[in-house]
This record gives C-alpha cells, sequence and structure tokens, in this order.
C-alpha cells in the first residue's frame, strides 16, 4: 500500500480542527516543514516545531492551529490538488487568485515551495501540492 504523506498531513490537519484541537502531531518531513511554515506565514496557523523524542529515532513535528473568538478554525477548507494519481501543473500565467486573493495555493516549484502569489511574481509555474483558505 503507498500512502501519500501530504494527504495525511491535510488529513490530520482537517481532523484536528474538528475536534477543536489546539494543536496537531505528525510524522516530519522536509517537504510537510515547507508546506507547514507557508501555513504559518500566511497567518493559518500560530507555530511550527520540529521535535524528536528521546525514545524514538524519527522526527515528528507538531503544528498550532488557529482559531477565532466562535472557536471557528482559520483554515475553512484544505484540499490536495496534485496527487500520485494526476499530476496538476500551471504555468505562472495559469497560477489565478484564490478565493477573491484570501485562499492560498502550495506550489512545488524549481526554486522550492512557495504560495501561488509569490511564484506568479518571480514568473515560475510547478505542482500545485495544496490549497487552503
Amino acid at each position: 500500500m503507498n500512502t501519500d504523506s501530504i494527504s495525511d498531513m491535510l488529513t490530520r490537519i482537517r481532523n484536528a480542527q474538528s475536534r477543536k484541537s489546539g494543536f496537531v502531531e505528525m510524522p516530519y518531513s522536509k517537504l510537510k516543514e515547507e508546506i507547514a511554515k507557508l501555513i504559518v506565514q500566511t497567518g493559518f496557523a500560530s507555530d511550527v516545531k520540529v521535535f524528536k523524542a528521546k525514545d524514538s529515532k524519527f522526527k515528528g513535528m507538531s503544528i498550532s492551529l488557529k482559531y477565532n473568538e466562535l472557536m471557528e478554525p482559520a483554515i475553512s477548507k484544505i484540499e490536495r490538488v496534485s496527487k500520485s494519481s494526476l499530476r496538476k501543473y500551471f504555468g505562472a500565467k495559469d497560477l489565478k487568485p484564490i478565493i477573491a486573493g484570501l485562499g492560498v495555493e502550495v506550489i512545488s516549484t524549481s526554486r522550492g515551495i512557495m504560495t501561488a502569489n509569490e511564484a506568479r511574481k518571480k514568473h515560475l509555474g510547478g505542482e500545485v501540492i495544496c490549497r487552503f483558505y
């Protein structure tokens, strides 16, 4: 069985928000850390921490989630766009704003992981990993 670690990450975030949890923990990878940093940078989460338990040889990652005064999550929808079964690539001109600029698409470009806005400004296209708003 082949599992998609990015889809697993996004599902863990969705599940934690439905439980109104303050944070979510998951196995660490560099790609997941970069995506989590973009979620924090865009204001949809508070903090990202990488940790290693004393009795384990594997790293983990924790994302502190954000909620408003009514305990509604900052991320109303988070979804995987490019999947292992169907990759989605877009050129710089094809990257459009999500929900009038309120949403964020995460793009894997030749210069690393960045938001669609950053990629558009740098005239870069790439694989759309996920989107959230």
